[in-house]
């Protein structure tokens, strides 16, 4: 074969060559969906490639953006009740079946709705994120996909459960307040006023720890200082999440304390395993491609890019481009991974299935410059050109 034959050849791979752009947000400049398509646009500018562009997240921030904006679907936003009782305008998403809705906790319960000098364990609530899926089952969702990161809440999930219609009453009767300070005196639950039908809802809920409800590892000793609470109160703290654990399992005939994830956001993992029977916790990320359809479109492709704001020793951890890395390597795919920025211990990536990876700013900016989303699409877009006239340059098998 002659350098012409062999030159036609690899133009002809290259034509049909298959590329999925599958990154995370860049958060504070694009979300998943604007950076991929920046990515694709200069990959078109260099070849005639198919490129496919999903949107990812990893259950936290930007998963709702992500999934609507990948799957198509509206978005609702909705008064709700923040995590120190005052009013919040929580927005999530419903998918275009109309019967999925993509929740994130943290619109109703986060912590960054509250001044950190407010913070207050004993009396935050998540009685909005139960308002949020009220509010979707009352419109016919029977599905919901709730990342539950973030999380201002240490009650066990009694705020939500009791937007649901579950109440908790003490010794003499009297029904409690959904806030943790409650926890140690319930003594008996009622599901009387739950929706019929709720029960029956399946939830897939992101959740990315692995801690118990109670203990060592637990939501109160782990989690607790971050949200508030004093290294004096933790074993008081942990004995009221014990009690009402207990009456749970006493309720429901299942203790659900002990399952990987039920510490997440202060006990939420725990209240939708003991009361949502068909709730799953499970991997972000893993929710976010499964319900993208990501594996499939993997399975005849033969570059996948994937990426982030920042790329570092975390990002080999389970974030986005780690999960997609290794799924694309199942099927032989050479990855590549974009980013805003790269730090020195980002090498770590590449024995995660990152083959290489590249930074996106060209020259010395300020932060604000780097960040600023026209910047950012276009230092995104440039990126992908170079990187890909290199590719047709070697070929796809090649580089």
């Amino acid at each position: 074969m002659n350098d012409l034959q062999g030159k036609q050849i690899l133009v002809e791979r290259i034509m049909n060559m298959k590329v999925v752009i599958a990154m995370d947000s860049f958060k504070g400049s694009m979300t998943s969906r604007e950076a991929g398509n920046a990515a694709k646009e200069g990959i078109l500018k260099v070849c005639n490639a198919e490129v496919t562009v999903l949107s990812m997240a990893d259950g936290g921030e930007g998963t709702t953006r992500a999934l609507v904006d990948g799957l198509g679907g509206t978005y609702v936003r909705l008064p709700v009740t923040g995590p120190l009782g005052e009013l919040v305008t929580a927005e999530y998403g419903i998918l275009e079946d109309g019967k999925t809705a993509v929740m994130e906790m943290a619109q109703a319960a986060g912590i960054t709705l509250i001044d950190r000098r407010r913070l207050d364990p004993w009396l935050t609530t998540s009685f909005g994120a139960g308002e949020m899926i009220l509010d979707g089952f009352r419109r016919g969702c029977r599905k919901f996909i709730i990342g539950i990161g973030g999380s201002a809440t240490t009650e066990g999930g009694t705020g939500m459960l009791q937007a649901l219609g579950y109440e908790f009453y003490d010794a003499a009767g009297r029904m409690l307040p959904p806030v943790f300070k409650s926890l140690g005196r319930i003594e008996r639950i009622s599901g009387k006023r739950v929706p019929e039908g709720l029960k029956e809802c399946h939830f897939q809920i992101a959740c990315d720890v692995t801690n118990p409800l109670c203990g060592d590892q637990g939501a109160i000793a782990v989690f607790g200082p971050q949200k508030g609470v004093k290294i004096e109160e933790i074993i008081m703290m942990d004995a009221a999440m014990k009690h009402y654990a207990e009456k749970v399992a006493q309720f429901t005939g299942r203790d659900m304390s002990r399952v990987s994830g039920a510490g997440a956001a202060g006990g939420m993992g725990f209240a939708f395993r003991s009361f949502m029977p068909q709730a799953q916790l499970k991997s972000g990320a893993a929710i976010v491609r499964e319900a993208c359809g990501l594996e499939k479109e993997l399975a005849d492709a033969d570059i996948v890019i994937t990426g982030e704001g920042r790329l570092d020793a975390q990002t080999a951890m389970g974030k986005v481009p780690a999960d997609v890395a290794k799924l694309a390597k199942k099927y032989g795919c050479m990855v590549l991974a974009f980013a805003g920025s790269v730090t020195e211990d980002a090498g770590m990536c590449n024995g995660d299935g990152i083959d290489a990876f590249f930074p996106a700013i060209r020259s010395a900016v300020t932060l604000d410059e780097a960040m600023n989303p026209e910047n950012a699409r276009k230092n995104m877009s440039l990126l992908a050109e170079q990187v890909f006239r290199l590719i047709t340059v070697c070929g796809p098998g090649r580089v």
